[in-house]
């Protein structure tokens, strides 16, 4: 990341993420961190402590490429690819 994508940051906590999102805060916490919410790419500990602020541009960009990457594709005569 460089310093301009830095300087457009939007940090959310937990709860913030939560509504953005309309998940559970505990299922952020328990199922989304850490296995597709990452540190140091989706969130941060500021300062070394325990909040964590949750960076909003990083999931944006990245919340649908796990959902991508499970979706089954048909293939067409065509050669193309059809979202099943």
């Amino acid at each position: 990341m460089n310093d301009k994508e830095r300087a457009v940051q939007t940090y959310l906590t937990t709860e913030e993420l939560a509504s953005r999102i309309h998940y559970d805060v505990r299922t952020i916490r328990n199922r989304l961190k850490d296995s597709v919410l990452l540190e140091g790419t989706h969130y941060i500990r500021p300062f070394g402590g325990r909040k964590l602020l949750f960076l909003w541009e990083a999931i944006e960009r990245d919340i649908g490429i796990a959902s991508a990457s499970r979706a089954p594709l048909i293939p067409m005569a065509n050669g193309g690819r059809a979202h099943g």
